[in-house]
């Protein structure tokens, strides 16, 4: 009996991947994610066509739709950068969405504890502040990886919520400002700690911090000793130990940057648009974060202008909201975008052959 065709077919490892592919793979699941949330709009009775317009036209349609956009992409900016680090070495960092939360923290406690310094002082302060907390919460999932080879995506995903509870029990209890009509938030940051902005637009200074992060990122991992060993870690755990790079070091370096970065885009959130520490900081920074970086193949250039589609999303979804649409249209079309993209890895990972070739 003569085997069906699919059975005469495997997935083989490739060890190389073109350029080309690298970038037909990430837009053609980006393309097929809008597809396929298209057709669950449909099925709803919804016109999918008027959905996408809704969105886009609220995202890029108008200057003010433009500069809301470019706002909401810089914390995504940031906290992609982040998780990417850690990705390049096979590190499943998901609690971006913590460390963000975290970073936050840190900040808002210089910016309430010393409102009177100077501006420039206090904002690097706040800055410092920020990039540690959001690291040692990613630390706290990278020692028992390095060391006892616990698995760090359940760790960091867990220490998410820690991280948002921690938060909601300041905003709620001790940091509550009493002059704030019971609504739970801190008191307002004093000018001092405010982030410059553009005119009267929300983008502000964090955007600079964003590119400046790329840039470094993009020099260290190409150029340097250390971004070879991250490469080579990341590639193959056993060859790394064997030319003699010290993997457990690695891992707590990379994680608490990967983290600091992150903490760093909650630090720019509070300080460049929010003013104070509440409860909401994030409308899930951290998760759609992951979809960027996977997006982009963790180029950070590639994620500065994949942040500003996702951003599109975001502020397009408040739109579509005010046209009658739940939010959760939007979130839909991040999930499935996250499942194309997931699912192209393969392809570039593997390829097709015949099985006796």
């Amino acid at each position: 009996m003569a085997r069906p065709d699919f059975i005469r077919w495997k997935l083989e490892k490739t060890n190389s991947c073109s350029i080309v592919k690298k970038i037909t793979v990430p837009v053609v699941s980006l393309i097929g994610g809008i597809v396929f949330s298209s057709v669950i709009i449909a099925i709803t009775g919804n016109d999918p066509v008027d959905v996408c317009y809704q969105i886009f036209s609220g995202a890029f349609g108008s200057l003010y739709g433009i500069s809301e956009t470019v706002a909401k992409s810089i914390p995504l900016m940031l906290t992609s950068l982040g998780v990417s680090l850690a990705f390049r070495m096979k590190l499943w960092n998901i609690g971006g969405e913590g460390q963000f939360f975290m970073g936050a923290f840190g900040a808002s406690w210089v910016a309430l504890k010393f409102p009177e310094l100077p501006m420039g002082e206090l904002l690097m302060l706040m800055l410092v502040c920020g990039f540690i907390s959001g690291g040692i919460w990613a630390l706290i999932a990278a020692v028992p990886k390095a060391f006892l080879n616990i698995n760090e995506t359940i760790s960091t995903l867990l220490l998410n919520y820690i991280a948002i509870l921690w938060v909601q029990y300041l905003v709620f209890g001790p940091w509550k400002d009493p002059e704030g009509k019971n609504f739970p938030v801190t008191a307002t940051f004093s000018q001092n700690a405010t982030l410059p902005s553009f005119g009267n637009t929300d983008i502000n200074a964090g955007l600079f911090i964003a590119f400046i992060i790329a840039i470094l990122m993009f020099l260290i991992l190409k150029y340097s000793k250390w971004g070879y060993e991250i490469k080579v870690s990341g590639s193959n755990k056993d060859t790394a130990i064997y030319a003699g790079m010290n993997y457990a070091k690695n891992i707590l370096i990379i994680m608490f940057i990967s983290g600091g970065i992150a903490g760093i885009a909650g630090m720019v959130e509070i300080s460049g648009t929010l003013h104070r520490l509440q409860q909401d900081i994030s409308p899930g920074y951290g998760y759609t974060a992951i979809i960027i970086a996977l997006l982009s193949s963790l180029n950070p250039f590639c994620i500065m202008i994949v942040s500003l589609f996702m951003g599109g999303l975001f502020v397009g979804g408040y739109n579509l909201q005010t046209s009658g649409f739940s939010l959760s249209t939007v979130l839909m079309f991040q999930g499935s975008i996250l499942l194309f993209v997931l699912g192209s890895e393969i392809l570039l990972k593997y390829k097709l052959v015949r099985k006796g070739d």
